[in-house]
């Protein structure tokens, strides 16, 4: 049996423990076939998310995906992003967070590519803030 990734269960302690603190969780992704992101919200190829309580609803933080539904600029979309895209988690209030590697899986199916969707087409410009640089953990 196959080692499986503390990558998720990371993500899920660290916004676990944002939360608690009622600071503001965000994910780093590297934006890829896999991702339904808005892509008017993609700036070299990553995009920030805030998947705090108040700005997510139905936010489900699984073991290979992360999902749930958020307004960006104004607009409800549904997004879906692998967990091994995702390169940071962090606190948007003080930069505490950790940093991962992306993971390359030339092994996951098309279909399920497919279930989870692909790029949104541009809804609006990218006026998103600069974000912290964080360290890679390995």
């Amino acid at each position: 049996m196959a080692e499986r990734s503390t990558k998720p269960y990371l993500l899920r302690a660290l916004h676990e423990w944002a939360t608690d603190c009622g600071y503001t969780p965000q994910i780093v992704v590297q934006v890829n076939e896999q991702c339904r992101v808005p892509t008017a919200f993609v700036k070299d190829n990553q995009i920030t998310l805030n998947i705090g309580e108040l700005a997510t609803g139905g936010l489900v933080m699984g073991n290979d995906y992360i999902e749930f539904q958020a307004r960006f600029g104004g607009k409800a979309h549904a997004v879906s992003v692998p967990v091994g895209a995702v390169t940071a988690i962090y606190v948007r209030e003080t930069g505490a967070g950790m940093g991962f590697e992306v993971e390359h899986n030339a092994t996951e199916a098309s279909a399920d590519a497919q279930e989870h969707g692909a790029l949104e087409q541009p809804d609006e410009p990218d006026d998103s803030p600069k974000r912290p640089s964080l360290k890679i953990v390995k």
